[in-house]
């Protein structure tokens, strides 16, 4: 199953990016099928049932909400970039996560970086350490940053 679900992920992805042509389909074929064997030799990772189930959650749910985090970033940014005299404090911020498994803090953690003003920067344990434009007030950011997205995440992963 592990084998199957990994291929299967990777060769979608593949199409997806790629032409759909018969050289094409071959040559993604084949890469899938070596990065298939060695990721799952690699690294320890389970597929479940749940996994299709999860997936659709997190494309109906998940997804939008990033998007709409995402250009609310983009907006701040934008709106401190143009600002005559460029409101930023930057810093650091540390922010206690409750989500468990290794793959819901990484997807947290990649959630953050990729929305602008924010950068994941270190995990230890269940802290996240963030670099962010604005630190004026921290705890309130620590609450803020991220707080939708493990939410959700741990919704629908746990």
């Amino acid at each position: 199953m592990k084998y199957f679900a990994t291929f299967l992920v990777l060769f979608g992805s593949y199409l997806l990016l790629s032409g759909i042509s018969l050289d094409e389909v071959i040559v993604g074929a084949i890469v899938s099928l070596i990065l298939t064997i060695l990721i799952t030799n690699m690294v320890e990772y389970r597929v479940d049932w749940k996994l299709p189930i999860r997936l659709i959650l997190f494309l109906l749910i998940y997804v939008p909400v990033f998007v709409l985090e995402l250009i609310k970033s983009n907006l701040n940014v934008a709106v401190r970039v143009l600002h005559p005299k460029l409101p930023i404090h930057p810093g650091f911020v540390k922010v206690k996560t409750s989500l468990n498994g290794d793959f819901q803090k990484l997807l947290l953690a990649n959630s953050i970086t990729l929305t602008p003003g924010t950068l994941s920067v270190d995990m230890d344990g269940e802290y996240l350490y963030i670099h962010t434009v604005d630190v004026t007030s921290a705890e309130a950011k620590a609450a803020k940053i991220g707080a939708k997205f493990e939410r959700i995440i741990g919704v629908i992963f746990k």
